[in-house]
């Protein structure tokens, strides 16, 4: 067998050094080659000697990848199928030079995690496949210089999602946790991948990386699935105690306890408040946007915020703005939400709302009648809202119920949606929508509108804003405040009057006015 090994090894060399040698030994080491190759790939030593053989022969290239895809296949065996698909899937191993493996991977949060919990494995995996003991490198595809010709192919694995990561049974008592929100089922895009990979890290090591971690984004975009996702994991995982809360609830019950303590000292109430967000090891709070306006409130936060941190419990916050975007949060709040890791969910690309459907028609008994063209028309008609999305099949899936059992066409998702997008995006944050139609009429950016200039051309216009939001959406002076860069209530109180005045003498801006009301209603 010795020898045989040798012999293919000089004809394997030969094969690619020579053309013409190659030529001539084809016919007789075609069909033996093909079925020792991969073999050969396996059992060769990775010595120096070798790796000059396949320099020379110009297949090194070939060689990496293999190497790489046996190191891969025994990580994946150390991991689970989620913990694979999230750090490794997406590796690449550029070069092997000087004892040193670099490999490529695509976020810097990859490089942190791997090297925190991963870097023995694959050290491991290495001296296991090739005998021998090499360091690793991580680098990002940017930090290769242009000059230095890449040695390896993209590998690119496809591993099924294992529908079951956990390993032991555990309740969700006292966690608030909804249990159909994993990561499994969580669709990962472009937009999300980033906020996907960091949410994976922190339940993998609660409290050691990205403490807190600010998730924020639009309404509708996968945030609380995503936190949801990071308890399940945690509670399934570990008997770390996990509190999921809405911003609400947390001010609901200091509230009460307060209540509770005027006029006596009820001493019980607010032991059993601090037992509740403080004797945990993870606290996950919704919406913290909605802590505006509630002073005591905040240094209550304020205070379970710096315990739990300082007993290196897990926070985990969501927001529909990142925190330097949240007016009228004290300072010191927003300070320590930025010691953390801020990721930012962006709306989801075409690509992502077509997977987003199918993975929502397949749990359908209709997901066999769903014409691409059905899927591609709801794809492209909801652009910022996943709950849109998911609720726009659903119409079409009732309608076509309502119909006798019809087939699904895009003559019947036409007319089952023809109400539903204009008043999805009427039933949102009517001021959002404002603001909107502002700038289309006037021609300014959201930023410009939203700003501190006074130009003419920028207050007039912002002025109308305020006035439409007060008159006719009957909001809150200072409410309306908030949403146009935390302007004061006298601030919009004026604008407001000012407009009602030239609308009496303008009949113009009245008219206009009035087009951009309709616009809304």
């Amino acid at each position: 067998m010795k020898f045989v090994e040798n012999v293919q090894i000089l004809i394997f060399s030969l094969f690619f050094i020579h053309n013409n040698w190659g030529k001539l030994c084809e016919l007789l080491v075609h069909n033996f080659f093909l079925r020792f190759c991969i073999y050969f790939f396996n059992r060769i030593s990775y010595n120096e000697n070798v790796l000059i053989i396949l320099l020379v022969g110009g297949v090194i290239m070939m060689d990496t990848t293999v190497l790489w895809s046996n190191i891969l296949d025994k990580i994946k065996l150390e991991t689970n199928s989620l913990s694979f698909q999230t750090w490794f899937e997406e590796t690449e191993l550029y070069d092997l030079k000087n004892g040193v493996a670099r490999i490529i991977v695509p976020y810097a949060i990859h490089k942190n995690h791997i090297l925190m919990n991963y870097k023995d494995l694959i050290i491991n995996s290495f001296l296991e496949v090739t005998g021998k003991s090499v360091d690793i490198e991580l680098v990002l595809k940017e930090d290769i210089k242009e000059e230095e010709p890449s040695i390896v192919d993209s590998i690119s694995a496809n591993h099924p999602a294992n529908s079951n990561i956990y390993n032991n049974e555990n309740t969700y008592v006292n966690t608030n946790l909804n249990s159909k929100y994993t990561f499994d089922n969580f669709i990962v895009g472009n937009s999300n991948k980033f906020a996907h990979a960091a949410a994976l890290a922190v339940a993998e090591n609660p409290g050691k990386m990205y403490n807190p971690l600010f998730i924020y984004g639009s309404s509708g975009l996968g945030k609380t699935h995503l936190m949801h996702s990071i308890g399940n994991y945690i509670v399934k995982n570990s008997n770390k105690k996990v509190l999921y809360i809405t911003c609400d609830n947390f001010v609901s019950d200091f509230v009460d306890i307060c209540r509770k303590n005027a006029g006596s000292n009820n001493m019980d109430a607010i032991k059993q408040f601090k037992n509740k967000y403080r004797d945990i090891d993870v606290l996950m709070i919704d919406d913290i946007h909605n802590l505006v306006g509630a002073t005591s409130a905040q240094q209550e936060f304020f205070n379970t915020f710096n315990e739990l941190y300082n007993n290196e419990k897990q926070i985990i916050i969501s927001s529909d703005r990142s925190p330097d975007d949240i007016k009228k949060l004290e300072e010191r709040l927003k300070t320590r939400f930025n010691w953390g890791l801020q990721v930012n969910i962006l709306p989801p690309d075409f690509k992502l709302r077509m997977s987003i459907l199918n993975k929502k028609i397949e749990n359908n008994e209709l997901s066999g009648v769903v014409p691409e063209e059905v899927k591609e028309y709801i794809a492209s008609n909801c652009v910022g809202d996943v709950r849109k999305l998911e609720g726009a099949i659903t119409r079409v899936f009732a309608f076509a119920t309502m119909m006798n059992g019809s087939d699904i066409t895009l003559e019947l998702a036409i007319d089952a949606l023809k109400d539903y997008f204009v008043k999805t995006i009427v039933s949102k944050n009517k001021m959002d929508q404002v603001v909107q139609i502002i700038c289309e009429h006037y021609n300014l950016t959201q930023e410009e509108l939203l700003s501190k200039k006074r130009s003419n051309e920028i207050a007039i216009p912002r002025q109308v804003a305020m006035y439409i939001c007060r008159v006719y959406l009957d909001e809150n002076l200072t409410k309306i405040g908030i949403q146009f860069g935390g302007k004061n209530h006298t601030t919009v109180m004026h604008a407001v009057d000012k407009i009602k005045k030239e609308i009496l003498r303008d009949d113009i801006l009245n008219s206009e006015i009035q087009k951009m009301v309709n616009e809304i209603r």
